[in-house]
């Protein structure tokens, strides 16, 4: 059997920084104890590793309800979060690693700036991702979330209102463009913004390349990340022996069976170290 890895497996720029920048951390000289609001990534083996070095992860709720005092360094994760998170910091003395993804960043300013200009900011992305809600808090939290294809279908606008469209940046290509098309319609002079991250655009891309020419695919990523399902998603639509797994111990022989070739492929926040070991089962197989 043969395997076809992507060249696009793996940490995307983003998701490396982020890593880098917390474990290359210095726990003797930065102001303990020190917390993480939220999973770095959706990975649990990259989240394992961090609280090893001894980080600590908190809820929203839990912050709100902290005392002076009890955080002396907070990280924001890849993903980003809203204004009011940065100035409860600032209000209890906290010092404030920021490990935001520089497209995510990009994408809330976008938002705020659209937002100022009084333009009805259409955001195409998870409702209750982490992303998509420090997006629209960086918007004011006025933004019109698009995750569905029910919300899509209420999209309608007067054709004098001032429209500006953004997306989560791993949101699906095809459904974006779905979105603006729908929107144009009605609405010439809406301004699009097709935030979606150039790694998210050559990794969709690549897994149709891999679902097309290959007997099966296996999508790497947690359950719980965005831009992993969407492969997932993508491949299925295409290949429907495409299978999900987030690490080594999901692989199931019986998923080979009779297949020539293989295309893998992994999300953003999925580490090396998992790829190789799946790489490993699938070859002894």
């Amino acid at each position: 059997m043969k395997i076809f890895l992507s060249q696009y497996a793996g940490f995307c720029s983003g998701v490396e920084r982020a890593f880098d920048m917390v474990m290359n951390l210095d726990m003797e000289k930065v102001k303990k104890p020190v917390f993480i609001l939220g999973a770095l990534v959706h990975n649990d083996d990259v989240n394992r590793r961090i609280k090893e070095k001894g980080i600590a992860e908190i809820g929203l709720k839990e912050l709100r309800n902290s005392l002076f005092g009890e955080i002396g360094t907070l990280i924001i994760t890849a993903h980003g979060d809203g204004p009011e998170i940065f100035a409860l910091a600032k209000e209890k003395g906290m010092n404030v690693i920021d490990t935001t993804c520089p497209k995510v960043i990009k994408v809330q300013r976008l938002a705020k700036a659209f937002s100022e200009r009084g333009m009805r900011v259409v955001l195409a992305g998870d409702k209750n991702h982490k992303e998509t809600l420090g997006i629209d808090s960086w918007g004011g939290k006025k933004s019109l979330i698009v995750s569905s294809p029910e919300d899509f279908s209420r999209l309608v606008f007067s054709p004098q209102e001032k429209i500006a469209v953004l997306s989560q940046t791993t949101q699906d290509k095809i459904f974006f463009e779905k979105i603006c098309r729908k929107i144009k319609k009605n609405n010439p002079s809406a301004i699009i913004e097709n935030t979606i991250c150039l790694t998210s655009r050559n990794r969709q891309k690549e897994v149709k390349k891999l679902a097309k020419k290959n007997d099966a695919v296996v999508v790497i990523g947690s359950p719980h990340s965005a831009n992993s399902k969407r492969l997932f998603e993508i491949a299925r639509r295409i290949n429907k022996k495409t299978f999900f797994v987030e690490n080594v111990n999901q692989i199931e022989k019986k998923w080979f069976e009779g297949i020539d070739a293989v295309g893998v492929i992994a999300g953003a926040s999925t580490p090396e170290w998992i790829i190789k070991e799946i790489l490993e089962k699938i070859k002894k197989m």
